[in-house]
């Protein structure tokens, strides 16, 4: 151990750095990671929950749209206030408030009699649901290398794309046999979850540096080294200088609009939007469109959307494997030009049929899960710690409304001009994240301080 290394925010940081990716990494990110699974499971339980409620309390296409949409409005309210508060009184406590809030707010849901009860539940479960991912997503990022923090960060951010497809399992095999309210039952599990968060991931050493709490942030990357390096029987590497932070460590969120992080906030505010109009704008009608446009039954809508978090699942993987050698920006902009030409397909021949919708529709979630994912890896990575959770929670903030805007144009372009130009205007959207992406930095195997001073 260092032990005659002075306590500073720069040699905690580069005492995190030296850590090999060990099985503790593998335990917290595993934590964290079931909560995103249940996360991602809760946000896409509406879709398949629709296609029942929709006939049985005879809700119009407007409505529906509105009914899937106010989860996202919710989500932009907690991104904002959970963001702000996790700069203030740390990672792990805000995790685990925004954990309580889905569980108990999903099991809500469940015992709901009518849209209106249903619409203001979704409500408030989604000012948790918007609170809970940027937050574990900027402590996931604080405690990896910055080796292999792109796999490393995906191979737990994968589990959100996996939550998706539990979703459409879950769909497929409880909606039409136990009822709808089941899936909202089974959405209240993390309630366990944020009980033992406390227990199993300690506060960001980072942050608390950060805050200027070095004490504890000295403990607690002491007890990480004893558990890394087993008591002292693996040697780990010397930690690496780095320099000084250019300002006061302070959290200002003026900052996120000044000198060069203006670019970046613009930057990614453009890639978020792009990528959440499509996705969220699409997933959540899938079922829906498979069984009021091609006239499929309950149970075959039910099986054909499963195509889709199957598509996201693969592009997840792929990008977790190839991220760290080809580069943030390069994958960005190779993901949005496929998704170009999938949803260009999906207009021009593609949607024609329901098996022509399932195999288009499916490439193209390759691209939106793996950029879903990527695009969280990339905001924390670009903002210093005094507001990493802040910068990703603002982003976000632009992730809702977009998922909120993305339902209403399928909900208002369907009727009109069909299912072709619901992938006709989203083929424009998804060129403008494409020239967007040609912007960016690069962040691969930089370590955070170097990126954001």
């Amino acid at each position: 151990m260092d032990t005659v290394l002075p306590v500073t925010e720069q040699t905690i940081a580069a005492r995190l750095e030296r850590l090999p990716y060990s099985r503790w990494h593998i335990t917290v990110s595993a934590f964290l990671g079931v909560a995103i699974f249940f996360d991602s499971f809760d946000a896409l339980s509406i879709a398949y929950v629709l296609p029942v409620i929709s006939r049985e309390w005879h809700i119009p296409p407007q409505s529906i749209g509105g009914l899937i949409s106010i989860s996202n409005v919710g989500q932009a309210l907690g991104a904002l206030f959970f963001g702000t508060l996790a700069e203030r009184i740390g990672r792990i406590p805000t995790a685990r408030l925004t954990i309580a809030l889905i569980a108990v707010m999903s099991l809500a849901c469940a015992f709901t009699t009518n849209y209106q009860e249903l619409f203001w539940c979704r409500f408030v479960e989604g000012i948790g649901l918007g609170g809970e991912i940027p937050v574990a997503s900027a402590y996931i990022s604080e405690i990896l290398r910055a080796e292999r923090r792109g796999g490393s960060f995906l191979s737990y951010q994968m589990i959100f794309p996996v939550g998706l497809l539990g979703a459409g399992i879950a769909g497929a095999a409880v909606v039409p046999t136990l009822g709808w309210q089941w899936m909202f039952i089974l959405g209240a599990a993390p309630a366990f979850i944020a009980l033992a968060l406390r227990r199993a991931c300690p506060e960001s050493p980072r942050w608390l540096a950060s805050r200027g709490r070095l004490v504890e942030a000295d403990a607690i990357v002491s007890r990480i080294e004893r558990i890394v390096s087993r008591d002292g029987a693996v040697a780990l590497p010397p930690p690496r200088p780095l320099a000084a932070p250019a300002v006061a460590a302070k959290t200002r969120w003026q900052e996120l609009f000044q000198h060069s992080y203006r670019k970046r906030t613009l930057l990614v505010w453009v890639l978020w939007a792009s990528i959440y109009l499509i996705s969220q704008g699409l997933q959540s009608w899938v079922p829906t469109v498979y069984r009021e446009v091609y006239h499929l039954t309950l149970q075959q809508s039910l099986n054909y959307s499963i195509a889709a978090p199957v598509g996201t699942v693969a592009g997840s993987i792929l990008c977790a494997l190839l991220i760290d050698r080809v580069g943030r920006r390069v994958w960005f902009v190779a993901a949005f030009l496929l998704m170009t030409l999938g949803l260009v397909e999906l207009w021009t021949v593609g949607a024609e049929t329901a098996m022509g919708m399932l195999l288009g529709y499916g490439f193209v979630s390759l691209w939106t899960g793996s950029l879903s994912m990527s695009i969280f890896l990339y905001t924390a990575e670009i903002y210093p710690t005094r507001m990493r959770a802040l910068g990703v929670s603002w982003a976000t903030f632009w992730l809702r409304l977009a998922a909120t805007a993305g339902p209403l144009m399928v909900g208002f372009i369907l009727p009109r001009w069909g299912v072709g130009g619901v992938f006709l205007v989203f083929a424009i959207v998804a060129l403008i994240g494409f020239t967007a992406a040609l912007f960016m930095i690069e962040t691969r195997r930089r370590i955070l301080e170097e990126v954001s001073p």
